[in-house]
């Protein structure tokens, strides 16, 4: 079990909580930030036995004052909000619609102690190990793997997948409404340098101190011309940063089991304008550059919010809101962590 004190799960939600109970076996020893989306005066029923701390709106506004306008409302973005105010290395966070997956062989997993194992394991972003992650136990690097390379650079997220509901997009869903993931890969890999990828935020940890001012779900939900493109932006982001910084990114274990497929037609509306807007936004990411004397993940991230603006800002008003939330974001994060201690 990774150490307590060095991990915070970070739950958005809407509901009661009562899937925590299934997760009771591996989610009790640690502390929970629950960040409460919609209606304040909603009641959120949080299971007794565990240790946590309940966000709602007004908490947000109270505590970030004008600044709350950079966390999302009716949107699963709003979980940045726990990443602010954690004060711990390791960020886990997970759905709410989510529950403990099995091994093949019946086993539940443990899906913090598998994230952390990622983290506090290397990364091989700069040259790819055929088989899977080297630092696994009961694995090593191959036959002509560059020896110069072995030791890795320090992984600063750790991206899980889901058993049954996939997470696709609306026209996929339509498509395949009755697709359901039954494979389970026993296998990590780190995801080569200059790669971008679908971050999916319903099963994601990281390293706070390596990558948390990039860690930014954007300026979606609800008064937003766009959804469901929260979690890809950051990863867009945090790919490009841990690039430049040298430190990797994995993919694959653990698993958990995705229960709640969202409703395709919604998702839809949520999507229409990403779907057409990505074509742009993914070249863009590709072909950043940023300057070689940004060495912290905040200073590139305010980097990337500057070339935003000057770069998207054509394609529709609300790359003007994004890009003046992503300069709010990181004024938040200076206000809960002090520049001399950011990453």
């Amino acid at each position: 079990m990774a150490n307590p004190g060095n991990v915070d799960i970070v739950i958005p939600t809407i509901r009661s909580l009562d899937f925590l109970e299934d997760w009771r076996e591996f989610f009790q020893p640690y502390h929970l930030i629950i960040v409460q989306d919609g209606d304040p005066k909603n009641i959120i029923k949080v299971p007794e036995g565990f240790d946590y701390d309940l966000y709602n709106r007004d908490d947000v506004d109270k505590l970030l004052g004008s600044k709350s306008a950079c966390i999302s409302f009716k949107d699963g973005a709003c979980r940045c909000f726990g990443f602010l105010v954690s004060k711990r290395k390791y960020i886990y966070t997970v759905d709410d619609d989510c529950f403990v997956a099995t091994k093949p062989t019946g086993e539940r997993i443990n899906v913090v102690t598998q994230h952390i194992q990622n983290l506090q394991t290397p990364s091989t972003p700069y040259f790819f190990n055929t088989l899977y992650d080297p630092y696994t136990e009961g694995s090593d690097f191959v036959r002509g793997y560059p020896f110069s390379l072995r030791s890795g650079v320090p992984t600063a997220i750790s991206h899980g997948l889901w058993l049954n509901i996939p997470d696709y997009d609306a026209p996929t869903q339509l498509v395949k409404p009755l697709e359901r993931n039954t494979r389970y890969v026993d296998a990590v890999m780190t995801i080569p340098k200059g790669s971008l990828f679908p971050m999916c935020g319903m099963n994601l940890a990281f390293d706070r101190e390596l990558i948390g001012p990039a860690m930014y779900f954007g300026l979606f939900g609800e008064g937003h011309p766009i959804g469901r493109y929260d979690d890809m932006w950051a990863g867009w982001c945090t790919k490009v940063v841990c690039d430049h910084l040298g430190f990797g990114v994995k993919t694959g274990l653990p698993y958990l089991y995705h229960e709640k497929a969202s409703d395709p037609f919604s998702n839809l509306k949520k999507e229409y304008k990403g779907l057409f807007w990505q074509e742009e936004l993914i070249p863009f990411f590709q072909s950043l550059v940023l300057p070689k004397n940004l060495t912290t993940a905040r200073d590139c991230y305010l980097e990337i919010a500057r070339l935003t603006k000057e770069k998207l800002a054509h394609i529709d008003p609300w790359f003007q809101a994004l890009t003046d939330a992503m300069f709010i974001w990181i004024s938040a994060w200076d206000h809960f962590n002090p520049p001399s201690s950011n990453p």
